[in-house]
């Protein structure tokens, strides 16, 4: 098995909830904060500080604005972020093929 495509997955996103985040928001141009929140199950702090993360990382921005009754908090992937999570997933579809083309049929 060739070992290249392991150290080239992006620690940023490959932690559990980040790569959820990333994931939901691969799928949709922007969400809310609390719309995230609910389909991820998280609790505020937990996603603020995993989004938090992801935008020092570059891979998300976050725009607040004035919502109807309170601010509210957009969240949405970056360029870069679009692009590091395609990498991302290209290295895991290269780990999925070497483990198929190694497994033995059974």
């Amino acid at each position: 098995m060739n070992p290249e495509p392991f150290p080239n997955l992006d620690r940023v996103i490959h932690e559990k909830a980040r790569l959820a985040i990333v994931s939901a928001l691969s799928a949709t141009p922007s969400l809310t904060f609390t719309d995230l929140r609910n389909l991820l199950g998280m609790t505020d702090g937990n996603l603020t500080s995993h989004l938090r993360i992801l935008q020092e990382a570059g891979v998300v921005s976050l725009t607040k604005s004035s919502g109807e009754t309170r601010p509210q908090t957009t969240c949405a992937l970056t360029d870069s972020g679009r692009s590091a999570f395609t990498e991302y997933l290209g290295h895991l579809e290269q780990i999925v093929s070497q483990f198929r083309k190694s497994a033995p049929r059974t």
